[in-house]
């Protein structure tokens, strides 16, 4: 289906061609003053200069052709120049019938599907995720769903951190504490034992305790550099430990992102472009593309239109180490020739802003990645505390993403028992799905670059601008059409009937701009649009219910046309809170 604005854009277009003016100046937008029309056109003004008009007159011109408008009820010129419009109540009615119609409500599909990878994992193996990981989670698993909404084929790709320092530093930790184990006899030539030498508990305090002692002990240091060189040029026993501590991390690691409704399509990392590296450096200085500068390898990346210094891309130091650059341009040959993508989308701080310019121009001046393939970086904020700074535990620590998440659970299901609505066993379910409504939509409604305060008391609230009141509002709904069904009525076919009244109307022209919110925010990878859409599409039904009898209202025909536009209303917010990555219990 077409959206809405462009069907009276259309119209239009037709007058201002129709009054002799050019059509480029029939662009519509939602009124800034509703109290006043519902849509607006600006085109009067910026067509005077051209057309040496007053810009009233030009109003008053197309307004004179819009006289038998389909879809137009009330159009007027108004003073400097603006043209105001509102839609006829049968027109607004027959549009939201054939999104009731449409099993994608109306959204227009990708004439061309495009191949998407989003990378927006990040995560190091062998330590658990933190809140640091929470905004890369929430925020590309909604960019993943939203392409998908849109009908590209999308993958999502981890991009494990699990190639680095953090390998050798645990080797060489397990190698103090446990010298005798085969992986650290030379001459040992047998199979390695299958199950670890450690749990996800013993790599926990592995990994800090070695990272913390390789800062004071220079020698220590130095082992685990050689322990992560050899492990990167394929010492046998240092590759079985490496198995190990994958099998271990990506086990713990499935289990949380599980827990909060994430999933990806890849689990590849940073050990996967290993393979592609030495060709891609032999290539690179055979053709010019790097060069040494102070015993580095780099490749230069400053354009002539740059007003800022932008330094070279580094893809090897000089001691030979590889480094971020090297294998991020490593990973894009590899998706080049497993995937051949038209489109990347990299979740990262927004302080890795430098590193991915380097890396795309970089990919770009060596024919890596071709110009068809379009790449973005979407850089996020900082997720802080009630006191600005970066959100930690009340000992001053980085807090787990497990113990985040079973905080705010344990915060909803006391709200939710407080209730008394639902029995223990569904109040336990009902609060994880409450919980992490309120832990994505808290995250999701910010725009994304913009650091954010996150307020427990203020994301767990039933009332205000929050996931849980979203969630609220598809309850109401859905108890609603409970009861209605309750009566013997079915809601199968039914029909919307034009708005009786001004609340009414309000709810089905939130409704109508479902499919230009989900188009815009996916060309703009904006979700934190969605967010401000369907809490305003919640704040019109709840007018609407409140001033309206529903399921006492007698005229059956008009009832009917109640319960069709709350089926439509349900499956608009339910489609939208999918796509940002939750969804609504039955009770709460």
């Amino acid at each position: 289906m077409r959206k809405i604005m462009d069907l009276i854009a259309n119209e239009l277009a037709a007058a201002f061609e129709a009054a002799g003016y050019d059509k480029e100046y029939a662009k519509v937008t939602l009124s800034n003053r509703p109290d006043l029309c519902e849509y607006q056109c600006n085109g009067a003004m910026a067509g005077a200069k051209a057309y040496r008009k007053a810009p009233i007159m030009i109003a008053n011109d197309v307004v004179d052709r819009l006289s038998d408008s389909q879809c137009l009820a009330e159009v007027a010129a108004v003073k400097p120049g603006f043209i105001n419009m509102k839609l006829k109540n049968e027109y607004v009615a027959d549009y939201l019938n054939q999104m009731s119609e449409d099993k994608d409500l109306g959204l227009e599909r990708a004439k061309a599907p495009k191949t998407v990878v989003v990378d927006y994992g990040g995560a190091n193996v062998a330590k658990p995720l933190h809140v640091g990981h929470l905004r890369s989670a929430i925020i590309g698993e909604g960019i993943k769903r939203l392409a998908r909404k849109m009908g590209h084929r999308v993958l999502g790709d981890i991009h494990l951190g699990d190639w680095g320092y953090q390998m050798g530093l645990i080797i060489t930790e397990l190698k103090e504490r446990e010298p005798n184990l085969p992986y650290f006899q030379e001459d040992y030539k047998g199979e390695y034992p299958k199950e670890a030498p450690f749990t996800i508990g013993g790599l926990e305090e592995i990994y800090p305790k070695a990272s913390s002692r390789a800062k004071e002990d220079e020698k220590y240091r130095q082992d685990a550099l050689e322990a992560t060189r050899l492990l990167q040029n394929g010492h046998r026993g240092y590759r079985a430990i490496w198995r190990h501590i994958m099998d271990v991390s990506v086990t713990d690691l499935k289990k949380n992102y599980e827990s909060l409704n994430v999933e990806f399509d890849l689990w590849k990392g940073e050990s996967d472009a290993q393979a592609y590296i030495p060709d891609m450096i032999e290539r690179l200085k055979q053709e010019g593309y790097a060069h040494i500068d102070d015993g580095a390898l780099v490749i230069d990346v400053q354009q002539e239109s740059d007003t800022k210094e932008i330094p070279p891309c580094m893809i090897q130091k000089s001691d030979g180490a590889s480094l971020y650059g090297t294998t991020d341009l490593a990973t894009l040959i590899q998706r080049m020739e497993d995937y051949h993508p038209e489109q990347i989308i990299y979740l990262a701080d927004k302080r890795q802003d430098l590193h991915f310019l380097q890396v795309f121009r970089a990919a770009r001046k060596t024919g890596i990645v071709p110009e068809t393939t379009k790449l973005e970086f979407l850089g996020f904020g900082t997720m802080n505390g009630k006191d600005g700074k970066p959100f930690k535990t009340r000992e001053g620590g980085v807090m787990r993403l497990e113990k985040l998440i079973g905080e705010i659970v344990e915060e909803m299901h006391k709200k939710i028992a407080e209730n008394r609505t639902v029995d223990a066993d569904e109040a336990e379910e009902t609060a994880k799905l409450v919980g992490m409504s309120a832990i994505k939509y808290g995250d999701l409604s910010n725009q994304a670059a913009k650091d954010y305060v996150f307020d427990v008391e203020r994301f767990t609230s039933f009332e205000g601008n929050t996931g849980p009141y979203i969630l609220y509002t598809i309850v109401r709904i859905k108890s609603i059409l409970n009861k209605y069904q309750a009566q013997g009525k079915e809601i199968g076919k039914l029909k919307i009937e034009p708005a009786h009244d001004g609340n009414e109307k309000d709810l089905m022209l939130e409704v109508v701009k479902y499919n230009d919110v989900i188009e815009t925010a996916f060309d703009e990878l904006a979700l934190h649009k969605i967010c401000a859409y369907i809490y305003d599409l919640a704040n019109a039904f709840n007018r609407f219910y409140h001033e309206t009898k529903i399921l006492t209202e007698e005229d059956e025909t008009k009832q009917k046309g109640y319960i069709a536009l709350l089926v439509l209303t349900k499956r608009v917010l339910e489609a939208c809170i999918d796509v940002l990555g939750f969804e609504a219990p039955e009770r709460m």
